[in-house]
């Protein structure tokens, strides 16, 4: 890409910057030798193949990693590793279509000698480009739903996580408070600025995983651990999709390439990224199933299972710093959307762009406190929007984009002869269309909606505190019985049914016969 784009673009000054993949966001170009610029360089300014890999592994494993071992007890644990292997390969591949995508479309604007130094360009601009406004508009309704409610999830999540460690609030306000603590990624300018927080989200993400597989291989089988898994196909295909939510985390992949200084570096580290995180995936939540079976059914969150240690509070507290992390790798695109259509995505004040992001936190707040869901959420969501924003929609817009001989001829990046070039390609892309529909979507969508309503009818909307354990029976209450007999208490405190204690008019009835009997 970068060789055509310069020889088209040799006595164009600005454009043949962008066309080697000079990117640059919000910041000015300063003195690179003093120690600001240089620790800012490190810490602060991301651009290269590796940044770009902690991004998507960073990004891909999140807190799903918590809801595996709940999919594994819904699957079975032959199926959840399959399907694990499966839907990492199936979205290794259409992030690979993506990239290709972006590739051919920011070569041929670069060509009309567009100019991408302070604009960052995004999925339905792709395939507004590539294939007209219409596909624009699905994109981007596919794409904004997803990210709005992947933010969502992410709340969820710190309130779920948090509540294992400070039981004395409930789930609800925590998704106050880090609704509030999250709104703070509005300072975060793109995922240029994302190095040091990748980097650290993934080593999180990393220890999380590890302490839940040793963690719950020390505890051991649970007393009559059961494994009964898969008993209803509801719950199969609830699992399954939450799987391929798991590997879907590419609704961003966009615009992690058009941070990087090479964007046409990043064809396999999708695939890499992928390759890591099976080796967080796998061994977690099959420890996990093992260890709990079926106990984890009725707890979406693994975490909870799990004895409270100080290795525990410390998953717990960098699963929520992650939380964060991935709340601005979702929350980011919305940002650029609403900021191009309010028309300040090219302001250079970091301080306006920030007040202006502020209304696109307001509705994810919202949400996360009416379905508090932790676990289903994810397959509902995995199953109607990441089916076609990161499956189906990038197979199809590349199937068409290179349906006509002269684009398959001119196309920047060919497919390899690895996967049998434009024919595999095609037969590839045919394929998992129809498998996401049929699985992911057809049924995937009908499993994952019925447990989801059916949460809904046993927790209700604005729950409080969803799966949080029962609190505990009050005391026996002290009966003020006549005779000074203050320590009689009432047959019912031990919890039988109102109905079956004794009425005061009998206690005045017994009083008045054992009278007159003296």
């Amino acid at each position: 890409m970068a060789s055509e784009a310069n020889g088209s673009l040799a006595n164009e000054k600005a454009p043949e910057t962008v066309g080697v993949g000079r990117y640059v966001e919000m910041e000015q170009d300063g003195d690179s030798n003093t120690v600001k610029s240089r620790l800012s360089g490190l810490l602060w300014h991301g651009g290269s193949a590796y940044d770009a890999w902690f991004s998507c592994a960073s990004n891909q494993v999140a807190q799903v990693l918590l809801t595996l071992p709940y999919s594994f007890s819904q699957l079975g644990m032959l199926s959840g590793i399959l399907f694990q292997l499966f839907y990492g390969l199936l979205g290794s591949w259409t992030a690979y279509l993506i990239s290709i995508l972006y590739v051919e479309y920011r070569t041929r604007k670069e060509r009309e000698k567009a100019d991408f130094r302070n604009h960052v360009i995004q999925w339905f601009e792709v395939l507004d480009g590539l294939l007209g406004r219409h596909w624009r508009n699905v994109g981007l309704a596919f794409n904004c739903t997803f990210l709005l409610f992947g933010s969502v999830i992410q709340l969820i999540a710190c309130a779920s996580n948090i509540y294992y460690i400070n039981d004395k609030l409930d789930k609800r306000t925590w998704t106050y408070i880090f609704g509030a603590c999250c709104a703070t990624t509005v300072f975060i300018p793109s995922f240029h600025n994302y190095r040091i927080w990748s980097f650290l989200g993934l080593v999180m993400t990393t220890y999380t995983a590890w302490y839940l597989a040793i963690a719950s291989i020390i505890h051991g089988q649970v007393d009559g651990v059961k494994h009964s898994g898969p008993t209803k196909m509801v719950l199969y295909f609830t699992g399954a999709t939450n799987i391929l939510y798991t590997f879907g985390g590419h609704a961003v992949t966009v615009e992690i390439m058009h941070a990087m200084w090479r964007p046409q570096k990043f064809k396999a580290i999708y695939l890499l990224a992928t390759l890591y995180v099976l080796t967080l995936t796998l061994p977690s939540a099959a420890a996990a199933y093992w260890a709990f079976g079926d106990e984890l059914l009725t707890h979406s969150n693994a975490l909870s299972l799990l004895p409270r240690t100080a290795f525990r509070d410390a998953a717990v507290v960098l699963m929520l710093v992650h939380q964060f992390i991935t709340f601005g790798f979702a929350c980011t695109p919305l940002y650029f959307v609403w900021e191009k259509l309010i028309g300040l995505h090219d302001c250079r004040s970091l301080c306006k762009r920030a007040a202006a992001r502020l209304p696109v936190v307001v509705p994810i707040w919202f949400l996360a406190i009416v379905f508090p869901f932790f676990g289903p959420i994810n397959s509902a969501v995995g199953s109607l929007l990441v089916s076609f924003t990161v499956y189906i929609i990038p197979a199809l817009a590349h199937m068409i984009t290179f349906r006509s001989a002269s684009a398959r001829e001119n196309a920047v990046e060919p497919p390899p002869r690895l996967v049998g070039r434009w024919t595999g390609t095609y037969m590839i892309n045919a394929f998992v269309v129809a498998w996401v529909l049929v699985v992911g979507f057809g049924f995937g969508g009908w499993a994952s909606m019925t447990n989801f309503v059916h949460q809904i009818d046993t927790f209700g909307l604005f729950t409080k505190c969803y799966q949080c354990p029962p609190p505990p029976l009050p005391p026996a209450t002290p009966l003020p019985f006549p005779g000074g007999l203050s320590n009689i208490t009432m047959p019912f405190a031990g919890g039988l049914p109102p109905a079956a204690a004794p009425s005061p008019a009998h206690f005045r009835h017994q009083h008045r016969h054992h009278s007159h009997g003296l």
